[in-house]
């Protein structure tokens, strides 16, 4: 008999509603037993008010809650299975002493649910494909409002269907491959013959794939967000600008030299991009351990950055400090990095020519973030990240924008094969072994959609899934 799983599907803590989400064949039974006087014939999407009790048959049995319950027969519900919900308060003490009552109700086969097993089941269960599952996840960890309306479309099947059919073109190239392979009586040097048909057919699905490919970077922001990296010698201003971004003290603040001791990370939105700001410790050479630590960190924190905001003391020229902060990054693109120097209200020592002599054309900011300066320093440096990493163009509702990083690696995979299928027949050697390269190309956008995939990969995807979902 098929497990019967449950799981508390709301987040921790206190809320006006939590839920206790149920999937299999003892769904049914389980209301019967935890509703006072439930009703002998439960009507499927109806919801019913009732006391939530540890076992309806005992007389005064305990109430654990007052709550709704609503049964969902198969396959008209979302993991295609017989389930239930059972809508409570959204107390942690009473989410558990319900989930309790579920795992403990002496029913065959009831069992905790692992994370993500309730959207495995509707996978396993033909009720979305893979790629639509793994749009779930997105969904509930959007950043933006970009990177929902992207998850949403996943879920809907755009993205899906966009991949069926770059593979329903190479099923008819695969299709006409195997009749040359059966039938080789015409030459197929000459690319006006069978050849040439094939690899025009090949060239139109590879820059179908390339399309998808090339909104790669897009997603990637709009799902993770751009990386930025607060950097500059110690008492520049930096934790100042974090501060003024974030409109709250989060990083302590002093004319002392080295209080940033360790990189502090916190998310941000900025002109609808997510942002992930990370505030450095000043780069120096210094004989204190653990300062060095923390300037190894901003290393290190370069070396992943998107973006670099680069924060100069505009009151003092250019020094050793600065020059050693300028090294570690003028082998990045001019397009990654922002200047902003600091504390104009002091006098200007740093010109923007002797910054542009160093990173020539980089885009620059003169700022103070004493006072009101602060909001102005913020609506500038929004401004500009928002114009470095403009997604305002984009519409998620029309295009597929590729977020997932397992798909990014199918579809470079499926390219290559194309790609050396063309090259194959270019070069006119047996049709066979490009046939062989363009299957390749077929099997890894299956696995996009889930077919062909093993286990592991399933365990690997659904376990990045909450509890309950």
């Amino acid at each position: 008999m098929a497990d019967t799983i449950a799981a508390i599907s709301t987040a921790p803590g206190e809320g006006g509603i939590g839920i206790v989400r149920v999937s299999g064949p003892e769904s049914a039974s389980l209301m019967k037993r935890l509703m006072l006087s439930c009703p002998e014939e439960i009507e499927p999407r109806h919801a019913y008010l009732g006391k939530i009790v540890k076992d309806s048959s005992e007389a005064g049995a305990e109430v654990i809650d007052e709550g709704l319950f609503l049964y969902m027969k198969a396959p008209a519900s979302y993991t295609g299975e017989d389930m239930l919900e059972i809508q409570g308060h959204g107390s942690n003490v009473s989410l558990k002493a319900i989930l309790a009552a579920v795992l403990d109700s002496g029913l065959p086969n009831v069992r905790m649910a692992d994370p993500g097993e309730f959207t495995k089941l509707a996978f396993l269960n033909g009720k979305m494909d893979l790629s639509q599952a793994e749009a779930v996840i997105d969904i509930i960890k959007a950043k933006s409002d970009l990177s929902l309306e992207i998850a949403e479309g996943q879920r809907e099947g755009r993205l899906s269907e966009n991949i069926q059919e770059i593979r329903d073109a190479l099923l008819e190239v695969l299709a006409q491959m195997a009749v040359d392979i059966d039938y080789p009586d015409e030459d197929y040097d000459d690319e006006s013959g069978s050849y040439g048909e094939l690899i025009d057919q090949l060239r139109w699905i590879h820059a179908d794939v390339e399309e998808l490919l090339d909104t790669v970077r897009i997603g990637r922001i709009a799902r993770e967000g751009v990386r930025a990296v607060i950097v500059g010698k110690p008492n520049a201003g930096k934790s100042s600008l974090m501060n003024a971004i974030l409109g709250e003290g989060r990083v302590i603040v002093t004319d002392v030299p080295g209080t940033t001791r360790d990189t502090v990370e916190e998310n941000a939105s900025m002109g609808g991009i997510p942002i992930v700001l990370v505030d450095t410790a000043g780069l120096r050479d210094s004989d204190d351990k653990v300062e060095q630590i923390g300037i190894e960190r901003t290393t290190q924190a370069i070396a992943g950055a998107d973006l670099v905001i680069l924060v100069l003391d505009g009151s003092q020229a250019l020094d050793d400090d600065d020059n050693k902060v300028l090294s570690f990054i003028e082998k990045m693109s001019r397009d990654n990095i922002l200047v902003v120097i600091n504390k104009e209200d002091l006098g200007q020592s740093v010109s923007e020519e002797a910054v542009l002599e160093k990173l020539p054309g980089v885009r620059i900011i003169s700022t103070s973030l004493v006072g009101k300066g602060s909001l102005e320093a913020a609506r500038k440096v929004s401004e500009a990240i928002s114009e470095m990493y403009d997604l305002s163009g984009i519409n998620a509702k029309e295009t597929n924008i590729v977020t997932n990083e397992r798909h990014v690696h199918l579809l470079r995979k499926a390219s290559l094969d194309i790609d050396e299928a063309i090259s194959i027949l270019r070069n006119g050697e047996p049709v066979e072994v490009a046939e062989l390269s363009a299957h390749y190309a077929y099997e890894s956008l299956g696995k996009i959609i889930g077919e062909e995939v093993g286990e592991e990969i399933l365990d690997t995807v659904f376990s990045k899934f909450c509890l309950g979902k």
